[in-house]
């Protein structure tokens, strides 16, 4: 792998020193140009660090090249890869925030750090209606725009099944690519790294710390043009990335609860606050200016198209509530609402309610 003096500085800070991002980017000012950095780093450390001890103030140029081609040699292995912010595909969105990354470290498909690209997150206690919708919603959205989401249960992994067979998906991660968090998620993170791409700002194997996720959130606000909370507590990690949104001037959609769900009590405070409803693909595509796609016809049956009808006009109801207005024995009304579910166009709403899609 051939670097430029500039493109050394910025891995080895990143990756072998012991500094936070607050020194690394006072120490990039004081070098005024990367390249200096990494020639003199003794310098400009104890002009940054006002002469405390550091373990790099004594490494020659001969140790930073065995640290720094060590760095190189387990990413080459691993096929991963580095973008800094100095590099020529560098996402233009990212660098537009206030504390963009420095480096960027990536698994799999680079070219989507080009495309635009769409934020959905939504809190790991997401009600099975809301995770249907997110994953109809991620699926239809992959078509314009890559998703890009977290790896948590929940609303992360509704996005992340609607955008991973078209590859379209970026997942953040609050750690480094060689760890796993939660661990019961690693066969989808794999899966993401061999259809879209993984990415970081921490080294490889840096494990996850609880301020870790409040700084992860920035970078999924930052990549994307809008964002879409799909389910929110009141005190939701989620309402942070939204947060960064809307520091940032991006577009912020979320969707609507009924009153007293707690799982959405931090969706319709955004609304309230002025994020834009939104109850399916289309109204975001309307949002960029985007002709929503022609909808197919739905196969349904008789007794399918009558439940269906009754959900779309009365919204949640128990199974016996459907029965009754239907007139469908409530057995069949079971089997009907299976047969809906599979179709993707209803959904269990807890409590044997449903509701459609």
């Amino acid at each position: 792998m051939k670097l430029t003096e500039e493109e050394k500085a910025f891995i080895w800070l990143c990756s072998c020193t012991d500094t936070d991002y607050r020194t690394r980017v006072l120490l990039l000012q004081a070098a005024k140009n990367p390249a200096n950095l990494w020639r003199n780093p003794e310098k400009f450390f104890r002009e940054v660090i006002n002469g405390r001890e550091n373990r790099v103030y004594n490494i020659d140029r001969v140790s930073r090249e065995r640290d720094l081609n060590a760095v190189l040699l387990a990413a080459e292995e691993r096929g991963y890869f580095f973008v800094s912010l100095l590099s020529d595909d560098y996402p233009t969105e990212l660098k537009e925030i206030s504390a963009p990354p420095l480096l960027l470290f990536g698994a799999g498909n680079r070219e989507l750090l080009g495309r635009e690209k769409f934020c959905i997150v939504g809190s790991r206690l997401t009600p099975p209606w809301a995770e249907k919708q997110a994953r109809a919603v991620s699926e239809a959205l992959s078509e314009r725009f890559v998703i890009v989401t977290g790896l948590a249960e929940g609303g992360d992994s509704a996005a992340i099944a609607g955008a991973l067979e078209s590859g379209n998906l970026i997942c953040v991660l609050p750690n480094g690519l060689n760890v796993c968090y939660p661990a019961g998620q690693l066969s989808v993170k794999e899966r993401v790294r061999k259809k879209g791409l993984l990415l970081s700002e921490y080294p490889f194997d840096e494990p996850l710390k609880r301020f870790y996720f409040h700084a992860r959130n920035r970078i999924l606000a930052g990549l994307a043009k809008g964002t879409l909370v799909v389910s929110a507590g009141e005190r939701s990690g989620a309402l942070i990335t939204a947060n960064y949104t809307a520091d940032y001037g991006r577009d912020l959609y979320a969707f609507p609860y009924n009153l007293g769900v707690s799982q959405g009590a931090g969706c319709n405070a955004l609304i309230k606050k002025g994020a834009y409803l939104a109850t399916g693909a289309d109204d975001i595509f309307l949002g960029f200016g985007i002709r929503p796609r022609e909808k197919k016809q739905e196969d349904v049956t008789e007794e399918e198209a009558r439940v269906l009808a009754l959900l779309r006009e009365e919204g949640e109801l128990h199974v016996a509530v459907i029965a009754e207005r239907t007139g469908i024995a409530i057995y069949a009304v079971t089997a009907v609402l299976s047969a809906l579910e599979m179709k993707n166009l209803a959904a269990k709403a807890g409590g044997n309610r449903y509701c459609a899609i």
